[in-house]
Protein backbone atom coordinates (compact mmCIF):
# COMPACT_ATOMS: atom_id res chain seq x y z
CA UNK A 1 0.00 0.00 0.00
CA UNK A 2 3.21 2.30 0.91
CA UNK A 3 4.33 1.67 -2.37
CA UNK A 4 1.18 2.01 -4.48
CA UNK A 5 0.53 5.53 -2.52
CA UNK A 6 4.30 6.46 -3.51
CA UNK A 7 3.77 5.25 -6.96
CA UNK A 8 0.75 7.70 -7.26
CA UNK A 9 2.64 10.74 -5.78
CA UNK A 10 5.23 10.45 -8.21
CA UNK A 11 2.44 10.31 -11.47
CA UNK A 12 0.84 13.17 -9.63
CA UNK A 13 4.28 15.49 -9.58
CA UNK A 14 4.60 14.24 -13.21
CA UNK A 15 1.46 15.17 -14.08
CA UNK A 16 1.51 18.74 -12.51
CA UNK A 17 4.92 18.84 -14.19
CA UNK A 18 3.71 18.43 -17.49
CA UNK A 19 0.71 20.74 -17.09
CA UNK A 20 2.66 23.35 -15.64
CA UNK A 21 5.29 23.30 -18.62
CA UNK A 22 2.44 23.26 -21.17
CA UNK A 23 1.04 26.35 -19.94
CA UNK A 24 4.21 28.41 -19.92
CA UNK A 25 4.35 27.19 -23.55
CA UNK A 26 1.19 28.10 -24.21
CA UNK A 27 1.99 31.62 -22.36
CA UNK A 28 5.27 31.95 -23.89
CA UNK A 29 2.89 31.42 -27.57
CA UNK A 30 0.89 34.05 -26.30
CA UNK A 31 3.46 36.69 -25.25
CA UNK A 32 5.04 36.36 -29.12
CA UNK A 33 2.07 36.62 -30.59
CA UNK A 34 1.49 39.47 -29.04
CA UNK A 35 4.47 41.06 -29.70
CA UNK A 36 4.49 39.84 -33.20
CA UNK A 37 0.85 41.68 -33.69
CA UNK A 38 1.95 44.68 -32.43
CA UNK A 39 4.94 44.65 -34.42
CA UNK A 40 2.71 44.61 -37.51
CA UNK A 41 0.64 46.97 -36.49
CA UNK A 42 3.24 49.53 -36.21
CA UNK A 43 4.66 48.05 -39.65
CA UNK A 44 1.45 48.92 -41.46
CA UNK A 45 1.36 52.56 -39.94
CA UNK A 46 4.95 52.88 -41.09
CA UNK A 47 3.96 51.47 -44.46
CA UNK A 48 0.47 53.93 -44.88
CA UNK A 49 3.06 57.38 -44.30
CA UNK A 50 5.15 55.28 -46.47
CA UNK A 51 2.57 55.40 -49.60
CA UNK A 52 1.24 59.33 -48.61
CA UNK A 53 2.25 60.15 -52.19
CA UNK A 54 1.71 57.24 -54.11
CA UNK A 55 -1.72 56.14 -52.67
CA UNK A 56 -3.32 59.50 -53.77
CA UNK A 57 -2.08 59.43 -57.36
CA UNK A 58 -4.42 56.66 -58.29
CA UNK A 59 -7.55 58.51 -56.85
CA UNK A 60 -10.10 59.97 -58.94
CA UNK A 61 -10.02 63.76 -59.42
CA UNK A 62 -12.80 65.82 -58.38
CA UNK A 63 -15.07 66.81 -61.32
CA UNK A 64 -18.37 68.25 -61.11
CA UNK A 65 -20.74 65.42 -62.63
CA UNK A 66 -19.25 63.36 -59.73
CA UNK A 67 -20.47 65.55 -57.35
CA UNK A 68 -24.18 65.61 -58.33
CA UNK A 69 -26.50 64.88 -55.92
CA UNK A 70 -29.20 62.08 -56.51
CA UNK A 71 -31.87 61.79 -54.36
CA UNK A 72 -31.77 58.98 -52.06
CA UNK A 73 -35.35 57.48 -50.89
CA UNK A 74 -35.54 53.55 -50.30
CA UNK A 75 -38.66 52.34 -52.08
CA UNK A 76 -42.35 52.51 -51.14
CA UNK A 77 -42.80 50.05 -48.38
CA UNK A 78 -46.64 50.36 -46.74
CA UNK A 79 -46.13 47.07 -45.15
CA UNK A 80 -49.14 45.53 -43.76
CA UNK A 81 -51.77 48.27 -45.07
CA UNK A 82 -50.82 46.62 -48.54
CA UNK A 83 -52.29 43.52 -48.10
CA UNK A 84 -56.34 43.34 -47.84
CA UNK A 85 -57.64 41.53 -44.99
CA UNK A 86 -59.57 38.21 -45.51
CA UNK A 87 -62.87 38.57 -45.67
CA UNK A 88 -64.96 36.96 -43.59
CA UNK A 89 -66.88 33.18 -44.90
CA UNK A 90 -69.96 32.11 -44.24
CA UNK A 91 -68.93 28.88 -43.70
CA UNK A 92 -67.23 30.06 -40.41
CA UNK A 93 -70.49 30.78 -39.12
CA UNK A 94 -72.74 28.92 -39.97
CA UNK A 95 -74.45 26.05 -37.61
CA UNK A 96 -74.33 22.57 -38.13
CA UNK A 97 -78.14 20.66 -39.47
CA UNK A 98 -80.21 19.28 -36.96
CA UNK A 99 -80.40 15.23 -38.01
CA UNK A 100 -83.23 13.43 -39.19
CA UNK A 101 -83.73 12.05 -35.14
CA UNK A 102 -82.76 15.55 -33.59
CA UNK A 103 -85.46 17.21 -35.61
CA UNK A 104 -88.48 15.06 -34.30
CA UNK A 105 -87.03 16.11 -31.01
CA UNK A 106 -87.22 19.33 -31.70
CA UNK A 107 -83.87 20.41 -32.99
CA UNK A 108 -85.52 21.80 -36.05
CA UNK A 109 -86.31 24.75 -34.28
CA UNK A 110 -83.12 25.34 -32.12
CA UNK A 111 -81.49 25.22 -35.49
CA UNK A 112 -83.67 27.75 -37.16
CA UNK A 113 -82.85 29.74 -33.67
CA UNK A 114 -78.69 29.24 -34.14
CA UNK A 115 -78.97 29.92 -37.91
CA UNK A 116 -80.45 33.53 -37.12
CA UNK A 117 -77.83 33.99 -34.68
CA UNK A 118 -75.32 33.23 -37.11
CA UNK A 119 -76.56 35.36 -40.03
CA UNK A 120 -76.14 38.22 -37.19
CA UNK A 121 -72.80 37.63 -36.57
CA UNK A 122 -71.77 36.53 -39.99
CA UNK A 123 -73.84 39.86 -40.87
CA UNK A 124 -71.53 41.93 -37.71
CA UNK A 125 -68.15 40.41 -38.99
CA UNK A 126 -68.29 41.76 -42.33
CA UNK A 127 -69.23 45.05 -41.47
CA UNK A 128 -66.13 45.32 -38.96
CA UNK A 129 -64.34 44.01 -42.30
CA UNK A 130 -65.49 46.77 -44.26
CA UNK A 131 -64.57 49.12 -41.65
CA UNK A 132 -61.34 47.83 -40.99
CA UNK A 133 -60.80 47.58 -44.57
CA UNK A 134 -61.81 51.32 -45.16
CA UNK A 135 -59.38 52.48 -42.42
CA UNK A 136 -56.68 50.44 -44.09
CA UNK A 137 -57.19 52.11 -47.29
CA UNK A 138 -56.95 55.69 -45.53
CA UNK A 139 -53.90 54.66 -43.80
CA UNK A 140 -52.33 53.11 -47.06
CA UNK A 141 -53.41 56.87 -48.93
CA UNK A 142 -51.88 58.75 -46.34
CA UNK A 143 -48.49 56.53 -46.40
CA UNK A 144 -48.58 57.01 -49.87
CA UNK A 145 -49.28 60.73 -49.69
CA UNK A 146 -46.27 61.42 -47.15
CA UNK A 147 -43.92 58.84 -49.32
CA UNK A 148 -44.46 60.74 -52.41
CA UNK A 149 -43.85 64.32 -50.02
CA UNK A 150 -40.72 62.59 -49.34
CA UNK A 151 -39.82 61.54 -52.41
CA UNK A 152 -40.76 65.26 -53.60
CA UNK A 153 -38.90 66.93 -50.69
CA UNK A 154 -35.36 64.64 -51.65
CA UNK A 155 -35.97 65.65 -54.93
CA UNK A 156 -36.03 69.15 -54.56
CA UNK A 157 -33.23 69.43 -52.34
CA UNK A 158 -30.77 67.42 -54.85
CA UNK A 159 -32.36 69.59 -57.57
CA UNK A 160 -31.72 72.70 -55.49
CA UNK A 161 -28.03 71.26 -54.43
CA UNK A 162 -27.55 70.38 -58.43
CA UNK A 163 -28.68 74.21 -59.37
CA UNK A 164 -25.98 75.34 -56.71
CA UNK A 165 -23.51 73.10 -58.66
CA UNK A 166 -24.55 74.11 -62.06
CA UNK A 167 -23.81 77.91 -61.05
CA UNK A 168 -20.49 77.09 -59.20
CA UNK A 169 -19.41 74.94 -62.60
CA UNK A 170 -20.19 78.59 -64.64
CA UNK A 171 -18.40 80.57 -62.02
CA UNK A 172 -15.45 78.04 -62.23
CA UNK A 173 -15.22 78.11 -65.59
CA UNK A 174 -15.14 82.04 -66.00
CA UNK A 175 -12.44 81.98 -62.93
CA UNK A 176 -14.71 83.57 -60.09
CA UNK A 177 -12.27 83.49 -57.16
CA UNK A 178 -15.05 82.06 -54.93
CA UNK A 179 -15.67 79.33 -57.24
CA UNK A 180 -12.42 78.45 -57.85
CA UNK A 181 -11.96 78.13 -53.64
CA UNK A 182 -14.70 75.84 -53.34
CA UNK A 183 -13.50 73.50 -55.58
CA UNK A 184 -9.99 73.25 -54.30
CA UNK A 185 -11.63 72.96 -50.86
CA UNK A 186 -13.97 69.80 -52.28
CA UNK A 187 -10.59 68.67 -53.57
CA UNK A 188 -8.92 69.03 -50.22
CA UNK A 189 -12.14 67.78 -47.90
CA UNK A 190 -12.44 64.57 -50.51
CA UNK A 191 -8.78 63.75 -49.79
CA UNK A 192 -8.52 60.34 -47.45
CA UNK A 193 -4.75 61.06 -45.20
CA UNK A 194 -3.99 58.29 -42.48
CA UNK A 195 -5.35 58.79 -38.78
CA UNK A 196 -3.46 61.91 -37.35
CA UNK A 197 -3.47 64.20 -39.69
CA UNK A 198 -5.26 67.61 -39.40
CA UNK A 199 -8.00 68.33 -41.75
CA UNK A 200 -7.68 72.36 -41.33
CA UNK A 201 -6.87 74.32 -44.69
CA UNK A 202 -7.23 78.20 -45.84
CA UNK A 203 -7.32 78.64 -49.88
CA UNK A 204 -7.05 81.84 -51.84
CA UNK A 205 -7.11 82.31 -55.34
CA UNK A 206 -5.85 84.97 -57.49
CA UNK A 207 -7.35 85.49 -60.85
CA UNK A 208 -4.93 88.11 -62.04
CA UNK A 209 -2.08 85.41 -61.72
CA UNK A 210 -4.43 82.46 -62.15
CA UNK A 211 -2.69 81.07 -58.95
CA UNK A 212 -3.99 79.28 -55.94
CA UNK A 213 -2.93 79.85 -52.40
CA UNK A 214 -3.39 76.61 -50.31
CA UNK A 215 -2.12 76.62 -46.32
CA UNK A 216 -2.57 73.45 -44.88
CA UNK A 217 -1.81 72.50 -41.29
CA UNK A 218 0.80 69.51 -41.64
CA UNK A 219 0.71 66.43 -39.47
CA UNK A 220 2.29 66.65 -36.09
CA UNK A 221 5.55 64.69 -35.15
CA UNK A 222 4.21 62.07 -33.01
CA UNK A 223 2.64 60.61 -36.43
CA UNK A 224 5.65 59.13 -37.08
CA UNK A 225 6.33 56.35 -34.63
CA UNK A 226 8.87 57.05 -32.00
CA UNK A 227 9.01 52.83 -31.30
CA UNK A 228 10.62 50.35 -34.26
CA UNK A 229 9.00 46.91 -33.18
CA UNK A 230 7.95 45.18 -29.97
CA UNK A 231 9.60 42.05 -28.62
CA UNK A 232 9.03 39.33 -26.07
CA UNK A 233 11.97 39.03 -23.39
CA UNK A 234 11.35 36.33 -21.67
CA UNK A 235 13.53 36.64 -18.25
CA UNK A 236 10.94 39.33 -17.50
CA UNK A 237 7.91 38.18 -19.21
CA UNK A 238 7.38 41.37 -20.22
CA UNK A 239 7.07 42.84 -24.00
CA UNK A 240 9.36 45.81 -24.58
CA UNK A 241 9.55 48.36 -27.14
CA UNK A 242 12.05 48.61 -29.19
CA UNK A 243 13.17 52.41 -30.07
CA UNK A 244 13.53 53.78 -33.62
CA UNK A 245 16.69 56.14 -33.99
CA UNK A 246 16.01 59.47 -33.48
CA UNK A 247 17.39 60.56 -36.61
CA UNK A 248 15.31 57.85 -38.81
CA UNK A 249 12.56 59.63 -37.41
CA UNK A 250 13.87 63.09 -38.33
CA UNK A 251 14.39 61.66 -41.85
CA UNK A 252 10.91 60.25 -42.06
CA UNK A 253 9.04 63.48 -40.94
CA UNK A 254 10.96 65.86 -43.42
CA UNK A 255 9.78 63.28 -46.06
CA UNK A 256 6.38 62.88 -44.95
CA UNK A 257 5.99 66.71 -45.14
CA UNK A 258 7.38 66.66 -48.74
CA UNK A 259 4.67 64.21 -49.56
CA UNK A 260 2.01 65.88 -48.14
CA UNK A 261 3.20 69.03 -50.07
CA UNK A 262 3.99 67.08 -53.46
CA UNK A 263 0.58 65.41 -52.81
CA UNK A 264 -1.97 68.16 -52.26
CA UNK A 265 -0.47 69.90 -55.80
CA UNK A 266 -1.13 67.04 -57.59
CA UNK A 267 -4.33 66.74 -56.02
CA UNK A 268 -4.98 70.57 -57.33
CA UNK A 269 -3.64 70.50 -60.60
CA UNK A 270 -5.51 66.73 -60.99
CA UNK A 271 -9.00 68.27 -60.76
CA UNK A 272 -8.70 72.16 -62.17
CA UNK A 273 -7.84 73.32 -65.73
CA UNK A 274 -4.57 74.92 -67.06
CA UNK A 275 -7.09 78.02 -68.19
CA UNK A 276 -8.13 78.77 -64.58
CA UNK A 277 -4.90 77.37 -62.49
CA UNK A 278 -1.54 77.91 -63.77
CA UNK A 279 -0.03 77.77 -60.36
CA UNK A 280 -0.21 76.50 -57.35
CA UNK A 281 1.53 77.64 -53.99
CA UNK A 282 1.34 75.08 -50.68
CA UNK A 283 1.86 76.89 -47.26
CA UNK A 284 3.01 74.24 -44.51
CA UNK A 285 2.39 75.16 -40.92
CA UNK A 286 2.37 73.13 -37.81
CA UNK A 287 0.39 73.93 -34.70
CA UNK A 288 2.31 72.85 -32.17
CA UNK A 289 3.89 74.23 -28.18
CA UNK A 290 7.16 75.55 -28.41
CA UNK A 291 9.40 74.00 -25.90
CA UNK A 292 11.96 76.54 -24.94
CA UNK A 293 8.88 78.98 -23.96
CA UNK A 294 5.87 77.08 -23.63
CA UNK A 295 3.56 79.33 -26.18
CA UNK A 296 1.48 77.61 -28.84
CA UNK A 297 3.35 78.83 -32.27
CA UNK A 298 2.36 77.91 -36.09
CA UNK A 299 5.63 78.24 -37.42
CA UNK A 300 6.14 77.84 -41.63
CA UNK A 301 7.79 74.39 -42.33
CA UNK A 302 7.42 74.13 -45.89
CA UNK A 303 6.28 76.75 -48.85
CA UNK A 304 6.48 75.54 -52.57
CA UNK A 305 5.26 77.43 -55.86
CA UNK A 306 4.92 75.09 -58.58
CA UNK A 307 4.23 75.76 -62.43
CA UNK A 308 1.94 73.34 -63.97
CA UNK A 309 3.59 72.72 -66.46
CA UNK A 310 6.91 72.10 -65.09
CA UNK A 311 4.94 69.83 -62.42
CA UNK A 312 3.20 67.72 -65.03
CA UNK A 313 6.78 66.61 -66.21
CA UNK A 314 7.25 65.04 -62.74
CA UNK A 315 6.93 61.10 -62.09
CA UNK A 316 5.79 61.57 -59.06
CA UNK A 317 5.61 57.53 -58.11
CA UNK A 318 9.33 57.65 -58.64
CA UNK A 319 10.87 60.57 -57.18
CA UNK A 320 12.34 61.40 -54.20
CA UNK A 321 10.05 63.45 -52.31
CA UNK A 322 13.11 66.03 -50.88
CA UNK A 323 15.05 65.93 -53.94
CA UNK A 324 10.94 66.77 -56.22
CA UNK A 325 10.49 69.50 -53.90
CA UNK A 326 14.59 70.79 -54.21
CA UNK A 327 13.85 70.91 -57.85
CA UNK A 328 10.83 73.17 -57.68
CA UNK A 329 12.59 75.61 -55.92
CA UNK A 330 10.49 74.98 -52.60
CA UNK A 331 11.54 76.68 -49.42
CA UNK A 332 11.79 73.70 -46.64
CA UNK A 333 13.02 73.91 -43.22
CA UNK A 334 16.62 72.48 -42.72
CA UNK A 335 15.24 70.82 -39.60
CA UNK A 336 11.30 70.82 -39.59
CA UNK A 337 11.27 68.25 -36.46
CA UNK A 338 13.06 70.96 -34.18
CA UNK A 339 10.28 73.58 -35.84
CA UNK A 340 12.93 75.65 -37.51
CA UNK A 341 10.79 78.03 -39.64
CA UNK A 342 11.24 79.18 -43.06
CA UNK A 343 9.56 82.40 -44.33
CA UNK A 344 6.81 81.17 -47.17
CA UNK A 345 6.40 82.80 -50.94
CA UNK A 346 3.29 84.53 -50.20
CA UNK A 347 1.86 84.73 -46.79
CA UNK A 348 -1.84 84.32 -46.22
CA UNK A 349 -3.36 87.57 -46.40
CA UNK A 350 -4.84 87.25 -50.23
CA UNK A 351 -8.86 87.61 -49.26
CA UNK A 352 -8.34 90.77 -48.08
CA UNK A 353 -5.88 92.13 -50.67
CA UNK A 354 -7.70 90.57 -53.48
CA UNK A 355 -8.70 93.27 -56.11
CA UNK A 356 -12.15 94.23 -55.84
CA UNK A 357 -14.74 93.27 -58.74
CA UNK A 358 -16.61 96.66 -58.60
CA UNK A 359 -13.40 98.78 -58.69
CA UNK A 360 -13.94 100.26 -61.69
CA UNK A 361 -17.88 100.58 -61.25
CA UNK A 362 -17.69 102.45 -58.28
CA UNK A 363 -14.97 104.89 -59.48
CA UNK A 364 -16.59 107.52 -60.78
CA UNK A 365 -19.90 106.81 -57.76
CA UNK A 366 -18.41 107.58 -55.01
CA UNK A 367 -16.06 110.32 -53.03
CA UNK A 368 -13.09 108.02 -52.30
CA UNK A 369 -10.11 108.64 -53.63
CA UNK A 370 -9.06 107.27 -57.25
CA UNK A 371 -5.37 106.69 -57.04
CA UNK A 372 -4.75 106.64 -60.57
CA UNK A 373 -6.63 110.39 -60.85
CA UNK A 374 -3.90 111.61 -57.89
CA UNK A 375 -0.81 113.74 -59.42
CA UNK A 376 2.37 112.33 -59.06
CA UNK A 377 3.38 114.51 -56.46
CA UNK A 378 0.29 113.94 -54.64
CA UNK A 379 0.28 109.82 -54.98
CA UNK A 380 4.13 110.04 -53.82
CA UNK A 381 2.90 112.26 -51.06
CA UNK A 382 0.36 109.62 -49.91
CA UNK A 383 2.86 106.80 -50.06
CA UNK A 384 5.26 108.79 -47.89
CA UNK A 385 2.55 109.20 -45.57
CA UNK A 386 2.09 105.63 -45.48
CA UNK A 387 5.34 104.33 -45.01
CA UNK A 388 6.46 106.88 -42.05
CA UNK A 389 2.69 105.43 -40.24
CA UNK A 390 3.98 101.73 -40.69
CA UNK A 391 7.73 102.33 -39.12
CA UNK A 392 10.04 104.44 -41.86
CA UNK A 393 12.57 106.85 -39.77
CA UNK A 394 13.85 109.09 -42.24
CA UNK A 395 12.14 109.38 -45.92
CA UNK A 396 14.26 110.98 -48.72
CA UNK A 397 12.88 111.74 -52.47
CA UNK A 398 15.58 110.93 -54.90
CA UNK A 399 15.65 113.00 -57.88
CA UNK A 400 14.08 111.02 -61.60
CA UNK A 401 17.02 110.73 -62.64
CA UNK A 402 18.35 107.75 -60.34
CA UNK A 403 17.03 104.56 -61.72
CA UNK A 404 13.00 105.78 -61.46
CA UNK A 405 13.97 105.40 -57.47
CA UNK A 406 10.72 107.77 -55.78
CA UNK A 407 12.55 107.52 -52.43
CA UNK A 408 14.89 106.11 -49.78
CA UNK A 409 13.51 105.10 -46.01
CA UNK A 410 15.29 103.37 -43.00
CA UNK A 411 14.14 101.83 -40.24
CA UNK A 412 15.22 99.41 -37.58
CA UNK A 413 11.91 97.36 -38.18
CA UNK A 414 12.33 94.50 -39.92
CA UNK A 415 9.71 95.19 -42.70
CA UNK A 416 12.68 97.31 -43.82
CA UNK A 417 15.46 95.91 -42.92
CA UNK A 418 17.97 98.98 -42.75
CA UNK A 419 18.10 101.30 -46.10
CA UNK A 420 15.06 100.53 -48.54
CA UNK A 421 14.75 102.23 -51.72
CA UNK A 422 11.54 102.73 -52.65
CA UNK A 423 9.79 102.89 -56.02
CA UNK A 424 5.70 103.82 -56.92
CA UNK A 425 4.18 103.39 -59.91
CA UNK A 426 0.80 104.80 -60.37
CA UNK A 427 -0.30 102.58 -62.96
CA UNK A 428 -3.47 100.80 -64.46
CA UNK A 429 -2.09 97.59 -66.02
CA UNK A 430 0.35 94.68 -65.38
CA UNK A 431 3.82 95.90 -64.17
CA UNK A 432 6.31 93.51 -66.07
CA UNK A 433 9.08 91.91 -64.53
CA UNK A 434 11.69 94.46 -66.34
CA UNK A 435 10.36 96.74 -64.15
CA UNK A 436 11.61 94.57 -60.60
CA UNK A 437 14.60 93.63 -62.67
CA UNK A 438 15.07 97.42 -62.97
CA UNK A 439 14.90 98.20 -58.88
CA UNK A 440 17.38 95.30 -58.46
CA UNK A 441 20.47 96.77 -60.33
CA UNK A 442 19.38 100.62 -58.25
CA UNK A 443 19.48 98.82 -55.10
CA UNK A 444 23.16 97.63 -56.22
CA UNK A 445 24.13 101.11 -56.86
CA UNK A 446 23.11 102.70 -53.78
CA UNK A 447 23.93 99.61 -51.37
CA UNK A 448 20.12 99.67 -50.45
CA UNK A 449 19.31 96.37 -47.88
CA UNK A 450 15.61 95.87 -49.56
CA UNK A 451 13.73 97.47 -52.22
CA UNK A 452 10.16 97.99 -52.37
CA UNK A 453 7.51 98.15 -55.59
CA UNK A 454 4.11 100.04 -55.12
CA UNK A 455 2.07 99.86 -57.82
CA UNK A 456 -1.73 100.54 -58.00
CA UNK A 457 -2.30 97.81 -60.30
CA UNK A 458 -0.87 94.43 -60.30
CA UNK A 459 2.36 92.20 -60.55
CA UNK A 460 2.80 88.50 -62.62
CA UNK A 461 3.76 85.87 -60.86
CA UNK A 462 6.78 85.58 -62.50
CA UNK A 463 7.73 89.33 -60.93
CA UNK A 464 6.70 87.75 -57.05
CA UNK A 465 9.11 84.74 -57.74
CA UNK A 466 12.34 87.27 -58.78
CA UNK A 467 11.19 89.74 -55.65
CA UNK A 468 11.48 86.84 -53.37
CA UNK A 469 14.20 85.90 -54.36
CA UNK A 470 16.15 89.65 -54.31
CA UNK A 471 15.06 91.10 -51.22
CA UNK A 472 12.23 92.87 -52.47
CA UNK A 473 8.50 93.48 -51.06
CA UNK A 474 6.07 93.97 -54.25
CA UNK A 475 2.86 95.49 -53.04
CA UNK A 476 -0.18 95.71 -55.66
CA UNK A 477 -3.20 97.76 -55.34
CA UNK A 478 -5.52 95.65 -53.39
CA UNK A 479 -2.41 95.69 -51.02
CA UNK A 480 -1.95 99.45 -50.95
CA UNK A 481 -5.64 100.05 -50.56
CA UNK A 482 -5.75 97.41 -47.65
CA UNK A 483 -2.59 98.76 -45.99
CA UNK A 484 -3.87 102.94 -46.56
CA UNK A 485 -6.89 101.75 -44.94
CA UNK A 486 -4.81 100.08 -42.14
CA UNK A 487 -2.28 102.66 -41.58
CA UNK A 488 -4.04 105.75 -42.43
CA UNK A 489 -7.76 104.93 -41.63
CA UNK A 490 -8.20 106.46 -45.68
CA UNK A 491 -10.47 104.47 -47.76
CA UNK A 492 -9.07 104.32 -51.16
CA UNK A 493 -9.99 103.09 -54.89
CA UNK A 494 -6.12 101.92 -55.79
CA UNK A 495 -6.69 101.33 -60.43
CA UNK A 496 -8.34 98.86 -62.52
CA UNK A 497 -9.11 95.43 -61.65
CA UNK A 498 -6.54 92.76 -63.47
CA UNK A 499 -7.91 91.58 -66.69
CA UNK A 500 -9.29 87.58 -65.99
CA UNK A 501 -8.56 86.56 -69.39
CA UNK A 502 -4.56 87.83 -69.27
CA UNK A 503 -2.44 84.78 -68.69
CA UNK A 504 -0.83 85.07 -65.91
CA UNK A 505 2.56 84.06 -66.61
CA UNK A 506 3.00 87.31 -69.29
CA UNK A 507 5.25 89.61 -67.82
CA UNK A 508 5.84 91.24 -70.88
CA UNK A 509 3.86 94.05 -70.43
CA UNK A 510 5.39 97.34 -69.40
CA UNK A 511 1.89 98.54 -68.21
CA UNK A 512 0.74 101.79 -68.50
CA UNK A 513 0.96 104.92 -66.30
CA UNK A 514 -2.58 106.51 -64.84
CA UNK A 515 -3.70 109.87 -66.18
CA UNK A 516 -1.70 112.86 -65.04
CA UNK A 517 -3.62 116.00 -63.56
Amino acid sequence: MRREAERQRREAERLAKERERERQKRHLERQQATAEKKSAELERRVAELDQVLVAALSAPPFTFGRSRVVASVPPFAPGRLAVAESAPQWESFAPSPPSALGRVFGGRSRYERELQEAHDRFDSAIAEHQAREHQRLLDLTTARTTYDHQVAAANAQAAAQNARLSRLRADFETGVPEAVEWVAGQVLERSVYPSGFPRIFQVAYRPENRDLVIEIELPPQSVIPNVRAYKYVKTRDAIEPVPRAETEIKKRYATLLACVALRTLHEIFASTPGAIVEAVVFNGRLKTIDQATGKRVRPHLVSAEAERADFEELVLSEVNPIACLKRLNALVSPNPYDLEAIEPFITFDLKRFRFSTDMDVVAGLDSRRDLLQLSPTEFEHLVRELFVAMGAEAWTTIPSKDGGVDAVATSKNLFFGGVCLIQAKRWSGLVGLEAVHALTGVMADHNATTGVLVTTSWFGRASEQFAQRNRITLINGAELKHLIKQHLNIDVIPGTTPPRNARASNNTQSGRPGPTI
